[in-house]
């Protein structure tokens, strides 16, 4: 399309712009029948481009019309609109097309995100998961109403205190390297509410969050009145993500689906499934406040997942967490695999961007897999990870390619991961002292030289306890605030980091850049280890963590 209505062969030449043509005489005399004298033919050419002028404006009026009514179309929508159609109708103008094509594209995705983010913002207005009192009873009911997705996939159920989301991922991508189709629901995301659910191994697109979106909300609406008519509560916040997710699940036709649980495993939301396999990770202290005191508490609620007949992977665990597994695998009359000679970590060696590892599981012996995931911790949840696939397909043996492709490819942003280089920042979700002990190991392996902890936490967590386990390998630490009601505060967290590091080894940052920025002068402040490159590690909660790889420029994770 011309932009300024004229083609070179259609602009008003002067006669200087115009060499070889032969000039008209000084005193006009005539040209030959049937030839235009100069000044009629400047004339026709004239005219010809002022057409030309017309007609492209004509053409460029009617694209932007295309695109205004394009535009409208998508702010028109009701699956776009969601439930707060004003979102929408604001980010319509914003879209100044260069190219209409790629503009609708664009201010399509900006309605849609917007949508998304409406969704996710009214869904947040619920109770979360610990102030609604234990019961299945509401998501059972929504799914009942919804024609039971649930039943529609077969599925592997994941609980434990740490290493859930990078097992789920290495489980998922083992599925899908077998040629399944997969569905992955973890919590919480880093970025974009759409990571929590991922269809072959890619958050769930927009239109497909808001099409469950649309299926749900009018069940939710229904259990809610339901609920509060007998003197319940609504459903909560992860009990309508939970539900959400099934349906996502069921729509995409997936095979199999890797389900994290939220919180404990009894009680929470996602345990309305029949899994063929049910994991159980370490089990260590944390959400004390909610799944109990003592160990053995917490593992009788993260138990709970175990269903009749299905088959049982644990990690290694306490005594005492490793008699309940026991005896609930008994009750429920599922096989029962634990972590030892049977299924192990054979080797393991660090490696650019990973380790190569060779694991040992019930039914084989995988020999120098490359993983792209940092840590011993990771190798161990990789056993665990190819053990609960054999038994998805019956305990039989995976064909060695398989296993490389998908632990090649595997990643778990937010662990132990790489975000900047010169000077090295690091951010890792460790968040309370078991998980820690794994990022100290990793830490010292990986990065040698001087490091400085970007730490912020929340304010129900074992703080001293997760910076004594990190002060043998932190130098200095930086106390930062996290924007959440939930958060310590920075000036309250460096007076108990002060008790264990010492006062002159930490300082307060209460800005998460300055924070980073000022770690990275302490860790390169010393030069007695020239050889050793030195890093900030950013820890101790999985906002924090988000905060910093969005400020590192880091995409949503699976291209959210």
């Amino acid at each position: 399309m011309r932009t300024d209505g004229l083609s070179h062969e259609g602009e008003i030449p002067g006669e200087a712009d115009v060499p070889g043509e032969p000039e008209e005489s000084a005193i006009g005399e005539e040209i030959g029948p049937g030839r235009e004298t100069r000044d009629e033919t400047a004339q026709r050419e004239a005219l010809e481009a002022a057409e030309d002028a017309e007609a492209a404006e004509d053409e460029e009026a009617a694209e932007d019309e295309e695109f205004d009514a394009a535009i409208k179309a998508i702010v028109s929508s009701g699956l776009i609109a969601g439930p707060d159609p004003s979102v929408v109708e604001d980010i319509a103008g914003q879209a100044e097309p260069s190219s209409p094509p790629e503009a609708v594209a664009e201010a399509e995705k900006i309605a849609l995100d917007g949508a998304v983010d409406a969704v996710y913002r009214s869904i947040l207005m619920r109770a979360p998961e610990h102030k609604v009192q234990p019961s299945l009873e509401r998501v059972r009911q929504a799914l009942d109403m919804l024609g039971n997705p649930e039943r529609a996939f077969r599925s592997v159920h994941l609980t434990g205190t740490n290493g859930k989301t990078s097992t789920a991922r290495m489980i998922e991508a083992l599925l899908r390297e077998r040629g399944l189709r997969t569905g992955r629901f973890t919590s919480p995301h880093l970025t974009s509410v759409r990571e929590r659910m991922t269809i072959d191994g890619m958050a769930i697109s927009r239109e497909d969050f808001l099409a469950a979106w649309q299926d749900v909300e009018p069940v939710v609406e229904l259990v809610d009145r339901r609920s509060e008519a007998g003197g319940g509560p609504r459903m909560s916040f992860f009990e309508v993500f939970t539900v959400m997710a099934y349906v996502a699940f069921a729509n995409a036709a997936v095979d199999v689906a890797v389900v994290e649980v939220g919180m404990g495993g009894l009680w929470d939301a996602t345990n309305v499934i029949e899994a063929d396999v049910a994991v159980i990770l370490p089990i260590a202290m944390d959400h004390e406040r909610w799944l109990g005191h003592t160990i053995e508490e917490i593992a009788r609620e993260k138990v709970g997942i175990v269903k009749p007949g299905c088959v049982v992977i644990s990690a290694e665990q306490d005594e005492e967490a490793g008699e309940i597994i026991a005896e609930a695998a008994r009750i429920a009359r599922a096989s029962l695999t634990v972590e030892g000679p049977s299924l192990h970590v054979v080797s393991r060696e660090t490696a650019v961007g990973g380790q190569l590892v060779t694991l040992q599981t019930p039914a084989a012996r995988y020999e120098d897999v490359p993983l792209a995931l940092k840590g011993a911790h990771q190798a161990r949840n990789a056993a665990i990870a190819l053990a609960a696939t054999e038994a998805f397909f019956g305990h039989t043996a995976l064909a060695p390619d398989v296993v490389e492709h998908a632990f090649m490819s595997v990643s778990s942003p937010g662990r132990l991961e790489t975000v900047r280089s010169s000077p090295t920042v690091v951010v890792d979700a460790a968040h309370n002292p078991h998980g820690a002990q794994a990022t100290a190991d990793a830490l010292r392996e990986y990065f040698p030289g001087k490091l400085t902890g970007v730490v912020g936490m929340m304010a129900d967590k074992d703080v001293e306890g997760f910076l004594g386990v990190l002060e043998p390998v932190l130098d200095f630490v930086v106390a930062t605030d996290i924007a959440s009601d939930r958060a310590m505060d920075a000036d309250e967290l460096a007076d108990i980091a002060g008790g264990v590091f010492g006062e002159e080894r930490v300082v307060v940052e209460r800005n998460l850049a300055d924070a980073i920025d000022r770690a990275a002068s302490l860790a390169e402040s010393d030069d007695r280890a020239p050889m050793a490159s030195p890093a900030v590690v950013v820890l101790g909660s999985i906002q924090l963590v988000a905060a910093a790889r969005t400020l590192m420029g880091k995409p949503g994770a699976d291209e959210a």
